[in-house]
C-alpha cells in the first residue's frame, strides 16, 4: 500500500515539476530592457498621439500572433510581455483613450486619474517592481506618499478619531500601539498573521497555471492548505478573525478600515485577501509621476516595437468561434459596419461576464464549462466617484498625500450593510464610507503641469440598481431625476472633502460626478462595478481558484486582468503574468525571480 502512494507521490511530484518548471516558450525577462528615464512629456497633444489612436483598417498590423479586447492594465501587461518575446499584438479599446482604469480626463484645465489611487510594492528590490520597469523599459516613474499614507478617521464629525497607518512595519505597529496602548499583543498578532498568510499567496498562481487534476489533488488531499497559510485562512472572513484578535470595536475597525480596495465588508471577505492588501501597502505607498496616464503612455511603445498596436474607438463586438469551436479572432463595430480581424491568440481583458455573456456567440454561451465557471463569481458592488477642481496651489489648500477613509461609526459591516440594502430614495444621506484623495498632491510634478489647479478626487459605494433606470440614456442626457439623485451624493460628498480639507471652500471651481451606469458606459463594466467579479469569501475558495484561470473552455481564447487574479493595479497584473505564462507555455512568474536574481548579482558587482 505504501509503494503505491511512495509511486503516486513521486509522479505527481515529476507532473508538478514539469508545469512549474518545464518551460517552452520564449523568456520575455532574458534581457534587462530598462533605460535611464526620459524627460517627462508635459503636452497633452504629445501624449495623445500614444494614448489616442483611433481605429481603421489600414492601422490594423499584418500578420497578428495575439489580439487583447481592452486596454486596462490586464490586457496592455499582457501584451506587453507578448511583445516582449517579438509577438504581434493587437489591443482593441472600445473607449476614446488607452488605459483602461488607467486613464486620466481633464476639464476646464483639472487633470483627474480614474482608477490609480495608490500602489505598495515598488521598492526597486521587488518582483513587482521589476515586472513594471519591463513592461516600461523603465520609463514609469513613482513618487512615495506621506508617511502616514493613510488616515483612518472614525465618528461623526463633532466626534471624530484620527488614526494613521504608516509604512514600515515596525514603525506601522509602534504607531498603532501608541493609540491602542492595551492592545499591544493583539496588534503584534494582527501584523505577524497578515504577514505569514500574505506570503502563501503564491499558490493562486500554481492553482491558476497547473492543470486541473493536479489542482485537484493538491485541494482534496489537504497539501494545499498544510503548505499555503493564503488557503488555510481563506475560508475564514476578516470580521471572524479581527474578533479573535481583540474585543475592542475601535481597533478592529482600524484593522479593517481598507476593505474599501477590495470592495467588499468585513463579514463577507477572506481574511487571505485582506491580508494581501495590508501587506501590499505595508511598506509605503506610491503614485505615478506624471499621473495615471502614464502607465499607459510608457506601455504601449513596448507593444508598437514587436509590431503591435494599441487603437481607440474600437468596440469589440464578438469573438469569432470556427466549427472546431475555436477562437480565431474578433469582429470590430466601425460606423455601420463589422470588421473581422483575425489572429491565432484572442485574449480578453473584458472580465469575465463581459466576455462569456456578452461576446461570445449564444451557443458557445450554453457550455457547460462556461456555465459551471459563471455560476462560482458574482458582479461586484458598483461604485460612486466624485472630482472636484479646486483654485490654488496644494500649499495654499493645505492638501497632502495622504489618503483618507471615513466612517462615521466603527461598526462597519452594520453602517454598510443597511447603506447597501437601502433603497435609493432612503440613500441620500452621508455614504457610510467615504475615500478622500488629492491627486494633484500626490503626483510631483503636478504643479508644473498644470499650474496654479489643484484636484481632490472622492469615492463611495453605489448599489448599481439605484441608477439602473437610466442605464439606457444618453451620456449628460439622463433627465433630472438622475441628476437629482447624483446631485444629493455629491453633496453629501463633497461636504466630507470640505470638512477635511478646509480651506478648499470657496475656491472649488469645478465638480464632476460619475455613477454606476457613468461607469458602464465609459470602461464597460456590466453593472458599474470597480472591481470586477466579487472579492466574496467564496472567490478565494481553492476550488474556484483553480476554476477561473487564463485558459478558457474554448480553445485559443484566454482571459487575463483582476478577474484571473485579485483586483487593483497589481492583481491585475498578476492576472497578465498568468495569462502570459498561459499563452507561452513557461512559468513567468518564475523568470520574473530569476531576473531579480540576475539584478541584485549585477547591482552587487557594481558595488563592489
Amino acid at each position: 500500500m505504501w509503494l503505491t502512494a511512495l509511486g503516486l507521490a513521486v509522479v505527481l511530484s515529476v507532473l508538478l515539476y514539469k508545469w512549474l518548471f518545464g518551460n517552452r516558450g520564449s523568456d520575455p525577462f532574458a534581457l534587462d530592457t530598462r533605460q535611464p528615464p526620459k524627460p517627462l512629456v508635459k503636452s497633452k497633444a504629445e501624449k495623445n498621439k500614444v494614448l489616442k489612436q483611433g481605429f481603421t483598417t489600414s492601422k490594423i498590423p499584418e500578420h497578428l500572433d495575439a489580439i487583447v479586447i481592452g486596454s486596462g492594465i490586464g490586457g496592455l501587461g499582457v501584451a506587453s510581455i507578448l511583445a516582449k518575446t517579438g509577438k504581434r499584438v493587437l489591443v482593441l479599446e472600445q473607449h476614446d483613450r488607452a488605459g483602461g482604469c488607467c486613464h486620466t480626463f481633464t476639464e476646464k484645465g483639472f487633470e483627474f486619474d480614474v482608477g490609480i489611487h495608490y500602489i505598495g510594492e515598488l521598492q526597486e528590490y521587488k518582483p513587482f517592481r521589476h515586472l513594471v520597469d519591463q513592461l516600461t523599459d523603465g520609463q514609469l516613474q513613482w513618487a512615495s506618499l506621506d508617511n502616514p499614507y493613510d488616515m483612518v478617521v472614525l465618528g461623526s464629525p463633532e466626534n471624530r478619531r484620527r488614526y494613521p497607518i504608516y509604512s514600515g512595519r515596525k514603525r506601522f505597529t509602534e504607531e498603532l500601539k501608541k493609540h491602542f496602548p492595551e492592545e499591544k499583543e493583539a496588534i503584534d498578532k494582527f501584523v505577524a498573521l497578515v504577514k505569514k498568510v500574505a506570503n502563501g499567496v503564491p499558490f493562486m498562481a500554481v492553482l491558476k497555471m497547473i492543470p486541473m487534476p493536479l489542482a485537484k489533488f493538491l485541494i482534496y488531499s489537504g497539501l494545499l492548505t498544510l503548505f499555503s497559510p493564503f488557503y488555510k485562512m481563506a475560508s475564514r472572513s476578516l470580521t471572524e478573525v479581527v474578533s479573535e484578535l481583540t474585543s475592542n470595536k475601535e481597533l478592529q475597525a482600524v484593522f479593517s478600515y481598507i476593505f474599501g480596495t477590495y470592495g467588499v465588508v468585513p463579514k463577507d471577505v477572506s481574511f487571505s485577501l485582506h491580508s494581501l492588501l495590508v501587506s501590499h501597502y505595508l511598506e509605503g505607498a506610491w503614485y505615478p509621476k506624471g499621473g495615471a496616464s502614464e502607465i499607459a503612455y510608457h506601455i504601449i511603445p513596448t507593444i508598437e516595437k514587436a509590431g503591435g498596436a494599441v487603437l481607440v474607438r474600437a468596440p469589440v463586438q464578438s469573438i469569432l468561434i470556427n466549427e472546431a469551436k475555436e477562437a480565431y479572432g474578433v469582429t470590430v463595430r466601425k460606423g455601420q459596419e463589422e470588421v473581422h480581424i483575425h489572429a491565432p491568440i484572442v485574449i480578453s481583458n473584458a472580465g469575465l461576464f463581459n466576455t462569456y455573456e456578452s461576446l461570445l456567440p449564444k451557443e458557445m454561451q450554453s457550455l457547460p464549462a462556461i456555465q459551471s465557471q459563471l455560476s462560482l463569481v458574482k458582479h461586484g458592488e458598483a461604485g460612486f466617484c466624485v472630482f472636484i477642481g479646486i483654485n490654488g496651489t496644494k500649499e495654499e489648500l493645505g492638501l497632502n498625500a495622504t489618503n483618507y477613509w471615513l466612517y462615521p461609526e466603527n461598526n462597519l459591516d452594520e453602517l454598510l450593510e443597511n447603506y447597501l440594502n437601502s433603497s435609493k430614495e432612503d440613500v441620500v444621506k452621508l455614504p457610510p464610507l467615504v475615500y478622500v484623495t488629492s491627486p494633484s498632491a500626490k503626483d510631483p510634478t503636478s504643479e508644473e503641469r498644470n499650474p496654479g489647479k489643484s484636484t481632490v478626487s472622492l469615492v463611495t459605494f453605489a448599489r448599481y440598481e439605484w441608477f439602473e433606470e437610466w442605464k439606457d440614456e444618453r451620456v449628460n442626457n439622463r433627465g433630472e431625476e438622475y441628476k437629482k439623485l447624483k446631485e444629493s451624493f455629491v453633496k453629501n460628498l463633497v461636504d466630507a472633502a470640505t470638512e477635511i480639507f478646509p480651506q478648499i471652500k470657496g475656491k472649488i471651481e469645478l465638480v464632476e460626478a460619475g455613477t454606476a451606469v457613468t461607469n458602464q458606459y465609459y470602461i464597460a463594466a456590466p453593472r458599474g462595478e470597480i472591481y470586477g467579479c466579487d472579492h466574496n469569501i467564496s472567490r478565494f475558495n481553492p476550488e474556484t481558484s483553480a476554476a477561473i484561470r487564463s485558459q478558457t473552455p474554448v480553445k485559443n481564447l484566454y482571459l487575463t486582468g483582476q478577474d484571473v487574479f485579485v483586483c487593483g493595479f497589481a492583481g491585475a497584473l498578476a492576472g497578465a503574468l498568468t495569462c502570459g505564462s498561459a499563452v507561452l507555455g513557461r512559468n513567468l512568474h518564475l523568470d520574473l525571480l530569476r531576473l531579480k536574481k540576475r539584478l541584485k548579482t549585477t547591482n552587487s558587482k557594481k558595488d563592489s
